[in-house]
Formats: structure tokens, sequence, C-alpha cells
């Protein structure tokens, strides 16, 4: 049996299914796969740790990692090369050995679509707000933009970054869609449909990122966060009757192509999405 030795960096990590996944998913294709974790909180180290982290996935020979929170627009200038969609988004979350070359690719926005889909096939694209415009949030912007959203306002707490990601945007995009706003409230007002794409409700970061009473049953609510997979957001929007896509489907989404990536293998979607159903039952039932 092959082994790959594969990893995640970033910060506050410990409750990760990534290593869950991509071990189990591996044994069905007769794969010894290791997954670690690499968490700069658990080490006391931040994102001035990437340069040293890289070299030893090098010289360690892991074939690839998968790089989050706060850490996917930082590792993009370590890198030897980039995807057309790592460079387009402007973030990398999955980096594959070739050879020498450490080559960076995005799987946040096929990801994020692929879940999307699946969660909320019938969704309303007309007017929808993102929060968070950081290597996640560019992800969940391009690809809502290439689903056929009519507008999209782009909410951040650097509102700089949140302008300068809609001024991206529409030089990719025909028809000026995307804008800034600095007024969650305002821009909130007549949506159809948010992105939360901030770590706002992870159990290292808990609240909710929006106040409850600017939430409707009109409006569909699309959360990144998986841990806990009912994040205060998903619950209070469910509580009023908001349709809703839990974090999970966008993580099964990215794991199924950052397996391909890293193993040139097709994994079993519906295989690796109830696994991860199973594991985040119970690792939330913790």
């Amino acid at each position: 049996m092959s082994t790959l030795l594969l990893g995640l960096i970033g910060a506050g990590i410990q409750r990760s299914l990534s290593p869950a996944l991509h071990e189990e998913e591996g044994r069905h294709h007769g794969l010894r796969v290791h997954y670690q974790l690499i968490d700069l909180d658990a080490a006391g180290a931040g994102v001035e740790a990437l340069p040293a982290l890289l070299s030893a996935v090098r010289i360690i020979g892991f074939a690839g990692i998968n790089v989050t929170y706060p850490c996917k627009q930082a590792v993009m200038p370590l890198l030897d090369a980039l995807s057309e969609e790592a460079r387009t988004i402007g973030a990398a979350n999955t980096v594959v050995r070739d050879g020498s070359r450490l080559v960076g690719h995005n799987t946040d926005g096929s990801g994020w679509s692929w879940g999307f889909r699946r969660a909320l096939p019938h969704a309303d694209l007309s007017r929808v707000v993102l929060l968070g415009a950081g290597g996640a949030g560019s992800a969940c912007a391009d690809a809502v933009l290439r689903l056929g959203a009519e507008r999209l306002i782009i909410v951040d707490k650097e509102g700089p970054r949140a302008a300068e990601l809609a001024l991206r945007l529409n030089s990719r995009f025909s028809g000026s869609r995307a804008s800034a706003s600095p007024d969650v409230a305002a821009a909130l007002d007549g949506v159809t449909g948010l992105i939360q794409a901030t770590p706002a409700g992870m159990v290292r970061m808990p609240g909710i990122p929006v106040p409850e009473q600017l939430l409707r049953p009109e409006m569909w609510v699309s959360e990144i966060v998986y841990m806990p997979l009912e994040t205060p957001l998903l619950k209070a929007a469910r509580l009023i009757g908001c349709p809703t896509a839990d974090g999970g489907h966008m993580n099964v989404g990215q794991a199924i192509r950052g397996f391909k990536l890293f193993t040139g293998l097709d994994a079993d979607a519906a295989r690796m999405d109830a696994h991860f159903r199973r594991i985040a039952g119970r690792a939330n039932a913790e």
C-alpha cells in the first residue's frame, strides 16, 4: 500500500475534519494517507512562520498541504507557481508538490459552488451580500458571480479590502455587478441571499456576524464555518425559516477537489459527504 503525507497549515485547526476525510478516502483507493495538522496557535506562531513551514514541506516530503485562515493570501508569494484559479481569486488554499516546486491552487470557489448547488439549487441570486473579503470570501465572490449573481455587495470590517475585491471582480466580470458597503444593515436591506465567509461563529471565534433582527425568512443563508456545524447565524436563520446551507457542504466540495489534486484520483463524492456527516455529527456533539 502506497503512503502519502499531507497536511493543513492554519490557526486553531485542532478540530479540523480534513484528516479523517482524506485518510478514509485514501483507504478506499489503496492509499495509506497521513494528514498532519500544523496549528499556528498551538505553536504560538503566526503567518511569519510560513517560509520555514514551506521549507519543511519540501524537506520532509509532503505530497501537498491545505492552507486555511489566516494564511491563504500570505502563502501566495512564497510559492513557485500558481494555478489560474488561485491567481484570479488572489488566494491559495491547496499547495501541491510537483518535483521540487510548490504549486498553489484554490478549491474554495469550486468547493463552495459544489455545496451551494446541492443545498440550495433554486436560490435567488438577484441580490447577494457577502460577509468577508479575505481568502475564502474572495473565492465565494468569484464563484457566486460565475453562478449568475446579478448584484453582489461585499461587507468587510476592513473597508478598503472590500472595495479592492469589488474592483477586481468588476475588472473580470461584465456589468459592474460587485460593490462594497461599510454598513451591513444597509447592505442586507432587500437582499435575496447572504454568504457568511468570515471566521465568526467558529469554536475559537464564537459569535454571530450580523444582528439577528436583520435576517428575514425570504433570504437564504450560506455559511462556510463547519465547526460547529450549526453556527449561531445558521441557528437564528433556521428559527425564522430561512433556507440554509451549512459549512459542511463547502468543506466536502473542497476535499473532493483537493483529493484529486493531491492524488490524481477521483474521490467518491457521495461516500465522502456521508463520511463527513457521520464524523461531523460526533464532533459537534462533543
